[in-house]
């Protein structure tokens, strides 16, 4: 629905000339012809509307000169007018609008990939391993600790490098080590890795991945220990089993040799994943589950079985701004009870996990779950909530007093055009009075659940809201001589002459009450809707 209401919002210069996206050229010139004779300057000797005029008469040039003009008008029609004032320039060999939009894709990824050249895309993690039991021990509370870093940077069109690092302390002992990645894309649908590493595990290596279709990928490495010259091979195999959900196969011979089968699958409310993994002399299965409660929050629950793991997971989430967002999971296996705190922002990760006990106390389990949880909803119905809630009020505000100013210079502005259009409106309301013809008594638009209120009051006075603005004078100047009014489908109605948004965000519509041949008629339509008056079932 947003991206037709853009494409849709991309008509309003039709709309300025109340045309049809459709309209022929002759259309476009007649309907110039009849606008700049009702907007020249020169019909105005007041000072004050000359200026007026002159405004609005600009406005009515540069839509005709965009909208006469073939390849203005193809451009205008695909990217409006940000199309036209991004300074790209299509030859004379562009006819159709196939060859404009091509070019002007081609001419978009190339500034895209200009824009990208420059830029770098940093991540990292910080892992601080805590341990309750060691610091009541008298041994200190952090057990470990570990960060990770890299910059991945693209070259060219085809070529990408990642540079990245890790450093590790567990204990008394440590290490750390750099990797380097250069990627190259041989193709559209197959690309190629070479890696190098040196520390705590040195080695070379290379990947190549190709699509082998819409909806598979493969992709092989070869990698050599650089200590003991041992191989390492690998192959996953990609699917795409739906549109949401995906599964992968992966085979590793060499010192470790296994196999790996995985799937997942993801919606806007909820995703999954599983995976079962046999090794030599070793074996490990998963399962994780996340649901999406809101845009904000999230609850999660992970298993792990293995030869050397049994634990569960539970945790939940909360989004705090567009760029970061904080975990709190709860932990219990074989290795003990734990806690671990997970801080997002951006491309950088802070992980926490605390050990609270070793020992699997059904008392101290429930505890270690009930208490925290507890804690957050009472912290989150008396302190977090409230204050979103202020907050979120004081940004509305702020909102609305930005939309406000917005608001009051469209209505000026729609109230100049009404003063240009009042003149010929009125003539033709008495041409069409005296032939019994079709004569607009009363047309307002804005906030459609204001006007839908209509439908079921005798309410009169919605013009003074401020949600909702009169056009009974432009609709009484586009009524033709043969006493016929059609607003077209697809156009906003906003940008018609003499209207204006009144409500900027919410859903609109328009409100007529007209008379023709001595009989009184309603009819409500949408902003996007087709209106063609007189029509017999709008009679009351």
């Amino acid at each position: 629905m947003e991206e037709q209401n853009e494409s849709q919002d991309k008509k309003e210069l039709y709309a300025l000339l109340n045309l049809s996206p459709e309209a022929s050229d002759e259309e476009i010139r007649r309907a110039y012809r009849q606008w700049a004779q009702a907007y020249h300057p020169d019909k105005y000797q007041a000072p004050h509307m000359k200026d007026i005029a002159t405004e609005n008469f600009q406005r009515i040039c540069q839509a005709y000169e965009i909208l006469s003009d073939p390849n203005k008008r193809q451009i205008y029609d695909i990217y409006g007018m940000e199309g036209l004032t991004s300074g790209l320039e299509l030859g004379p060999k562009l006819n159709g609008v196939q060859e404009i939009k091509e070019e002007l894709e081609r001419l978009k990824r190339m500034k895209e990939r200009e824009k990208m050249v420059a830029q770098f895309r940093p991540s990292g993690t910080i892992l601080a391993n805590m341990s309750l039991p060691r610091y009541l021990n008298g041994d200190g509370l952090l057990e470990g600790m570990a960060m990770t870093s890299e910059i991945q940077s693209r070259l060219s069109k085809r070529n990408a490098v990642t540079i990245g690092g890790n450093l590790a302390v567990n204990g008394d002992e440590g290490g750390g080590a750099a990797t380097a990645v250069f990627r190259h894309q041989l193709s559209e649908v197959s690309s190629l890795e070479f890696v190098a590493s040196t520390g705590l595990q040195s080695l070379i290596g290379m990947h190549t991945t190709r699509n082998l279709s819409s909806h598979s990928a493969a992709t092989m490495g070869l990698a050599m220990s650089l200590r003991d010259g041992s191989l390492n091979l690998s192959n996953l195999w990609t699917r795409q089993l739906s549109e949401t959900a995906n599964g992968h196969i992966e085979l590793t011979l060499g010192p470790q040799s296994s196999i790996t089968v995985g799937w997942q699958k993801k919606d806007q409310k909820r995703s999954a994943s599983g995976e079962v993994k046999f090794g030599t002399g070793s074996f490990q299965t998963s399962v994780h589950y996340t649901h999406r409660f809101s845009p904000k929050s999230l609850g999660c629950i992970e298993g792990r079985v293995g030869s050397s793991s049994l634990e569960i997971e539970v945790g939940g989430g909360r989004k705090l701004s567009k760029f970061s967002s904080v975990r709190w999971l709860y932990i219990i296996g074989i290795r003990g009870i734990s806690w671990k705190f997970e801080l997002y922002r951006g491309g950088q990760k802070l992980i926490i996990p605390i050990l609270l006990t070793r020992h699997l106390n059904p008392v101290f389990a429930t505890g270690a779950f009930v208490i925290p949880a507890s804690l957050y909803f009472v912290l989150k119905k008396f302190f977090i909530k409230p204050y979103y809630l202020k907050r979120n009020k004081q940004k509305a505000l702020e909102e609305e007093e930005k939309n406000s100013a917005q608001v009051k210079e469209a209505r000026a502005a729609a109230e100049k055009a009404q003063k240009l259009q009042e003149n010929v409106a009125n003539r033709k309301r008495n041409r069409q009075l005296e032939t019994g013809g079709l004569v607009i008594m009363r047309a307002l638009y804005g906030n459609q659940i204001i006007l839908n209120n209509l439908k079921s009051s005798s309410e009169t006075s919605l013009e003074s809201t401020s949600d909702v603005v009169d056009v009974t004078i432009p609709l009484n100047f586009l009524v033709n001589d043969s006493g016929q009014l059609k607003l077209h489908e697809g156009v906003k109605k906003s940008g018609i002459m003499g209207f204006c948004d009144p409500c900027p965000g919410k859903p609109k519509e328009l409100y007529v009450e007209y008379a023709y041949s001595g009989n009184q008629y309603k009819v409500w339509v949408g902003d996007y809707e087709e209106l063609q008056i007189p029509q017999g079932r709008h009679r009351i």
